[in-house]
This record gives structure tokens, C-alpha cells and sequence, in this order.
């Protein structure tokens, strides 16, 4: 199928995989509306469109730390176990109604304690909340996997608490880990000791670099901490000159490192300037392992979807395209191998089978 042909219910109903999304940035914004209402905290608006339309414009500022502080309002309605339990579950059904097959959530539950929770207690209910949306989902024909990373907030001294969470609870739904928050100015060898921690206990970790900062974060994230995956990493282009990749270049390419990149996402933090030259179609094409991801769907008003439609329209992107980067997430998932497999054969290539 080539990429004009492709439609937009064509588009969500290829299977898909997202590894970089974050719980926080991709409440429905009813939701917000109803549970801010409950909790007393103001918003900017309370017509569920008109909110919609404030995030997507405060997010478009081509500045990261302007873009964080917009989570100031999904997280005030983050902070009890009712605004957990309905936010994780419906994460979950939005993915399954968008054609994602297995997905990744992150969040940093020291972000989620103000209303009394305890960090454990916040991981427990997010997974009840997860759990109940995967149920929910299954029923409806729509199954999607979902496992959660745990985040440390790197300008933050909780880091080291955020990695023992990801210990205490690998083997109740959470997969991995990822430090997130402002990148510049907080180096992640900032948090070695806990990076050496989830090597010692073979928790895998993700770790947000080569967005705000350039390929020293990069280095570090990979070289000094060690690494699995890259959130973001657009700025690895800086290593590529005329299409000869530098030795940082060669060794994400060469080992097959992911790269989470969000396009959308990107855009509106200054990082990528358009989705026609978004570093993302150049690095696959010059045999990266990227991947597609949507990062903040209320944030970015974005969707896997739509992430796909852009690429198509915008670059040139086609199925096989699509595929490519559904295939590379999921080998590149922090679940076990049969797992990620089994995904592959008997979800993922079927599915872009039907539509080629």
C-alpha cells in the first residue's frame, strides 16, 4: 500500500506499539474537568475543548521547561486513589481504541503523593488502575499489554526511592525504569548510584537524553550509566555528517539501541522544527532502531494515529514504514522475550499483513 492510500481508519487499525508515554500527560480532558471539580482545583477552563485547545497551545512554546509545567493540572488531580484508578484505566482503553497492541506508561510517583498516598501505595493503585482497563479492554476484543516504568525525577533527591520502587514491584506489572523532568543543567550520571542499583537487580532502564542537551547527554546515558533505550534522542544527528556516523552514531545504530521518538512532541519543544525533516525518517532510513511514540497525547493533542498520519502526509512514510517502527518497539520492549515475540507473529505482522 503505498503512503497516499493510507486513511485515517485505515491508519488505527494497524497495530501499534508505543514505548514512550507518559500517564500524566495523557488524561482525557473531561476527565480533568470532573476530577478537578472534585478535588477543588481551578483550571484554566472547564469546557473539556476549550481545555484541549489550552494545552495544545501552552505545550507549542519551543520551550521544554514551559512544556513541563503544563502537567501543573493533570497532576493536581492525580493525588487520590479514586483520580488514579479512573486515569490509568482509562490510559488504557484510549491506547486499545487507537489500535495499540502493547504500550509502555511512565510516570514518577513522587508526583502523586501530596494527597497522603505513600510512593508504594500510588504504584499498587496506578497497576489496579492499569489492570482494570486491561480487563476492560480484553472483554471488548481490543486487547492491549501495558507495563509501567517508573521515573525518577532527575532535578529532584527521589531518584534513588523511584529505582528501589522499580525493584520492590518488577514482577507486579512494572517493567523498567526512566529518569524524566528538565534535562539541561541535570546530567543523568547525576544518578549513577541508582542506575548501578537497577543494573545489580537487571531492572532495564530508559533514560530521557539527547532532547534538550546534545550528545553529551547521550554519552552519558548510554556509556556511563548504561542505558537499554533512549528517550527522545533526535540530537544524535549532531554525530552525522554528510551520512558518515560519528563513533556515538555508530555504536547507538551498530547495537541496536532504541531511540523513543516522539515527533509531535518534539516539535513543540524546539527540539525538531518539522515532521517533514524530523530526524526520525532519516535515522531509519539510514538503519537506526527508531521508534514511534506519542509522549503527552493531551499535552501534544496528539495520538499514535495521528503520529502515523503525519509521517504519511508530511514524510513520505508508508505501511512498510509503520511496520518497521511497530516491529523495532516491540523488540525493544522491557518485557521477556517469548513475550516480545509472540507480540511480533502473531499480532503485529498479521495485522500489517491484512493492510499491504
Amino acid at each position: 500500500m503505498s503512503s497516499t492510500r493510507i486513511d485515517a481508519e485505515a491508519l488505527r487499525r494497524l497495530p501499534k506499539a508505543v514505548l514512550h508515554d507518559h500517564l500524566d500527560g495523557g488524561l482525557r480532558p473531561a476527565t480533568v474537568v470532573e476530577l478537578a471539580a472534585a478535588v477543588g482545583h481551578t483550571l484554566p477552563t472547564t469546557d473539556p475543548d476549550e481545555l484541549a485547545a489550552w494545552y495544545f497551545e501552552a505545550a507549542n512554546s519551543g520551550d521544554l521547561v514551559r512544556y513541563i509545567a503544563t502537567f501543573e493540572h493533570t497532576l493536581a488531580v492525580m493525588q487520590t486513589r479514586e483520580g488514579l484508578l479512573r486515569t490509568a484505566e482509562e490510559y488504557v482503553l484510549d491506547l486499545a481504541a487507537d489500535g495499540v497492541v502493547y504500550a509502555e506508561v511512565r510516570y514518577a510517583p513522587e508526583l502523586n503523593t501530596q494527597g497522603g498516598l505513600t510512593l508504594p501505595e500510588v504504584v499498587e493503585t496506578v497497576q489496579e488502575g492499569l489492570a482494570a482497563g486491561m480487563a476492560k479492554a480484553a472483554a471488548a476484543g481490543t486487547p492491549v499489554r501495558v507495563g509501567t516504568l517508573l521515573c525518577g525525577m532527575r532535578m529532584f533527591d527521589r531518584v534513588g526511592e523511584a529505582a528501589d520502587l522499580a525493584v520492590a514491584f518488577r514482577d507486579a506489572g512494572v517493567v523498567g525504569f526512566d529518569i524524566a523532568g528538565a534535562e539541561d543543567g541535570f546530567p543523568p550520571a547525576d544518578h549513577l548510584d541508582a542506575f548501578e542499583r537497577l543494573r545489580r537487580e537487571s531492572v532495564p532502564f530508559t533514560i530521557h537524553a539527547g532532547e534538550a542537551h546534545g550528545l553529551p547527554s547521550i554519552h552519558q546515558a548510554l556509556q556511563v550509566c548504561g542505558a537499554q533505550r533512549i528517550g527522545h534522542g533526535v540530537r544524535i544527528t549532531e554525530d552525522i555528517v554528510d551520512g558518515k556516523l560519528g563513533r556515538l552514531a555508530g555504536w547507538v545504530r551498530d547495537r541496536r539501541i532504541a531511540l523513543e521518538m516522539c515527533p509531535t512532541s518534539n516539535l513543540q519543544t524546539g527540539a525538531a522544527t518539522s515532521i517533514a525533516e524530523h530526524p526520525i525518517t532519516a535515522l531509519k532510513d539510514l538503519g537506526f532502531r527508531v521508534t514511534l511514540n506519542t509522549d503527552n497525547r493531551l499535552v501534544s493533542g496528539t495520538t499514535m494515529t495521528r503520529e502515523m498520519s503525519l509521517l504519511v502526509k508530511e514524510a513520505g512514510w508508508t505501511v512498510e514504514d509503520l511496520r518497521t517502527v511497530t516491529v523495532n518497539a516491540v523488540k525493544s520492549a522491557f518485557i521477556p522475550f517469548d513475550e516480545r515475540r509472540a507480540l511480533i507473529e502473531d499480532v503485529v505482522l498479521p495485522g500489517y499483513s491484512a493492510s499491504l
